[in-house]
């Protein structure tokens, strides 16, 4: 495995630097049924917070990810790439060989400390689910999330996963101090088509309970409804149907997002629709013979059909990956006679 030449571009001091060192990992497997077949190279990273790079599409600038290679085992991942650069496999290896930052916890909290952090906006789960499986027993965002807590440092997670409920009281208490904003990936309700795609995650109805459950104690929740996959989620029932359901589970807003085939999640969603569906194969390479994403007006089609369903359910879309503001904490009473501006409720994004 290639650890070494990892590098952090957007580390100020060291632009050369390694992420860490061959020397500084451990590898371990667990035997236990939920990590059957899954090893895990525990390392101590040298950086957390991450740059995005300039010309990436992302609506933020920086982000924390705990984690590298993804049990969820879905098949169009677009983080599969990032595994090659460890000369690790991209298909099998990107669902079994995870990456483990174990002194995450710590090391966010040294940078936030440091002078040269501006305490901007930090996203996490938009690379790989920082509440994966393996987050179930290395317990890393209860770390992060007090260090972000401690710090008010404003962020947001997406998530698939139903773990991020055993940090419920974290959550509640960063929104206290600032801007916090929860997205559930959500792309379709078919239970056929989830057990095949996305093997290793909860089921979409147990992530729309974890909607229902952040709202019932304050936290505004959207849904990402990504990805919509052409053929197979697309059609108006379908999207009627996932729009009915993230509706009733009280989401602030679903936003839809269709599939991209980046190198590397590409050859591998290929390799499994030639499986599954191999009349679709030519459909496919037609519908992304431009790159990675599909046409405009597919997309176009897409959003204006789930924004439609959207207004007629009472839910609104939202941008992909911002944050959401929820109401402020009501302030102390004031002495009688001491005059104050009425309690505002900062708005949704």
């Amino acid at each position: 495995m290639r650890w070494e030449n990892l590098t952090l571009e957007s580390d100020h001091s060291r632009a050369d630097s390694a992420l860490f060192g061959a020397d500084a990992v451990v590898t371990r497997t667990f035997d236990t049924p939920e990590f059957a077949g899954i090893t895990f190279h525990e390392i101590r990273a040298r950086s957390i917070i991450n740059r995005v790079p300039g010309a990436s599409r992302m609506p933020f600038e920086w982000t924390v990810n705990p984690y590298r290679g993804c049990s969820h085992a879905c098949v169009y991942c677009f983080a599969r790439k990032t595994h090659s650069y460890l000369d690790l496999d991209t298909g099998l290896g990107f669902d079994s060989q995870i990456v483990v930052k174990v002194n995450a916890p710590e090391l966010l909290r040294h940078q936030l400390a440091s002078r040269r952090w501006q305490g901007d906006h930090i996203a996490m789960g938009t690379n790989v689910d920082c509440y994966q499986r393996a987050e179930g027993r290395y317990r890393l965002m209860p770390g992060i999330l007090a260090a972000l807590r401690d710090h008010a440092n404003p962020y947001s997670i997406l998530t698939k996963g139903t773990l991020i409920l055993r940090d419920l009281e974290l959550l509640k208490q960063s929104a206290e101090v600032t801007d916090v904003g929860i997205s559930v990936s959500v792309g379709f309700v078919d239970p056929e088509l989830w057990r095949t795609v996305e093997p290793g995650t909860p089921a979409p109805e147990r992530r729309l309970d974890v909607v229902r459950t952040l709202a019932e104690h304050g936290l505004g929740c959207g849904v990402l409804m990504a990805p919509v996959i052409p053929f197979l989620s697309d059609q108006p029932a379908q999207l009627r149907a996932t729009v009915r359901a993230i509706a009733a589970s009280g989401a602030t807003s679903v936003t839809p997002l269709v599939l991209h085939l980046r190198p590397g999640a590409r050859e591998w969603f290929m390799a499994w629709l030639g499986r599954e569906h191999p009349h679709l194969v030519r459909r496919y390479e037609r519908l992304y013979a431009d790159g990675a994403y599909a046409p405009k007006w597919y997309q176009r089609r897409v959003t204006r059909q789930v924004h439609d369903l959207a207004r007629e359910y009472g839910i609104g879309p939202t941008r992909a990956g911002m944050p959401r503001r929820i109401r402020e904490p009501e302030p102390a009473p004031r002495p009688a006679g001491h005059t104050r501006s009425e309690p505002t409720q900062l708005s949704l994004l």
